[in-house]
């Protein structure tokens, strides 16, 4: 079952967005833009969806919006080094924003393959179950 896993990836991703928070460079007039806060978000929806997947007759469903969050997390990680060449800058990894995004990718990736694993496995056990081979 696949709930925990779930819950532990939210709270990591959600620990990545406090983490790029609370690190992020200001803006001129000292407020921290909320985008740094997008790993949390994220995080907060598959602590939700892993909660919910607790209760069986909701699991698939949830499940398969979990991995679609996910698959969110995998490609929106990699939005701040895309802003980066975007704006002409010379690529900084170490940049607070890249450490976020690239963590939220991988993370994300982590977790979407976990998911696809546990759908194939659902699968052939329901296969197995109904005799069909």
């Amino acid at each position: 079952m696949m709930a925990w896993p779930t819950i532990i990836c939210g709270a990591l991703l959600t620990a990545i967005g406090s983490y790029g928070y609370l690190n992020a460079t200001p803006k001129p007039d000292g407020s921290v833009s909320p985008t740094a806060l997008i790993p949390a978000a994220l995080g907060l929806i598959l602590v939700l969806c892993g909660s919910l997947a607790f209760e069986a007759k909701r699991r698939k469903h949830v499940m398969h919006a979990a991995a679609m969050v996910g698959l969110l997390g995998v490609l929106g990680g990699f939005a701040p080094i895309i802003r980066q060449l975007a704006n002409g800058k010379e690529l900084d990894v170490t940049a607070p924003s890249a450490v976020a995004g690239l963590a939220m990718s991988a993370v994300s990736a982590v977790f979407v393959a976990m998911c696809v694993k546990s759908f194939i496995d659902a699968r052939k056990a329901r296969q197995a179950a109904a005799g069909v081979a």
